[in-house]
């Protein structure tokens, strides 16, 4: 791991590293090790990665702690899920929404095409998805779609490193809210599948792609049969 002692806190360079597949899924990590490499002491660095698990990006292995594997079965679960839950935020959005909220939504979509750092719009992803669920006037939607993006940070870094899959879903973003605002419920319906599913293609997509170029240094890409 190259990342600078002096750049964020344990957190935020641990994550960077997870997310970037600078420390690979299945990859050991050890509390000494992780004070040596960000130059932080235990309790931080302990309570980074306790943070990181609830993220779904490690996890505990008997005394010691991994990177959590990445697991094509739960990708697609959770997938499925978000587009359940989705097509559900949509259906109420185009009921409960007024214009200035819609107005301020389509504000979000038309930002998430300005940046070019896969981080940066990694967030913007995340905030115009919580923004569109916030619509729906229903607090356990939001919850739930908020969580099912973090479960899944790790796999969408790896589709928004493509400046066409950033454009892409930028694109798909700005249609979702004009067939919001035109309160066309089916519409919307079909642009949120469709979205869902073509980013669900290029995750696992890129996926094939790191595994095959990382193989040689034990990148774990597992299939679950529970998650299935």
């Amino acid at each position: 791991m190259t990342t600078s002692p002096e750049t964020g806190g344990p957190y935020e360079r641990l994550r960077a590293a997870i997310l970037s597949l600078e420390l690979l899924p299945g990859e050991r990590l050890s509390e000494r090790g992780l004070e040596s490499m960000l130059g932080g002491s235990r309790t931080p660095i302990r309570a980074a990665l306790m943070r990181l698990e609830n993220e779904g990006l490690t996890r505990r292995d008997d005394r010691t702690w991994r990177v959590t594997p990445i697991d094509l079965s739960e990708i697609r679960a959770l997938m499925e899920y978000r587009e359940a839950l989705e097509t559900a935020v949509v259906a109420l959005a185009v009921d409960r929404a007024d214009d200035a909220e819609l107005d301020s939504l389509g504000a979000i979509a038309r930002a998430g095409g300005e940046h070019d750092d896969a981080d940066a719009v990694l967030r913007d992803g995340s905030d115009f998805h919580v923004a569109l669920a916030r619509l729906s006037r229903n607090a356990f939607l939001v919850d739930a779609i908020a969580g099912t993006l973090v479960r899944l940070s790790r796999t969408r870094w790896l589709e928004v490193r493509s400046a066409a899959s950033r454009a892409h879903a930028a694109a798909e973003h700005r249609e979702i809210v004009a067939a919001v605002a035109a309160r066309d419920a089916e519409r919307a319906r079909e642009l949120v599948v469709a979205h869902g599913r073509g980013t669900r293609d290029r995750v696992l997509a890129s996926l094939s792609e790191e595994r095959l170029r990382l193989r040689g240094r034990g990148l774990s890409i597992v299939e679950s049969a529970a998650a299935g």
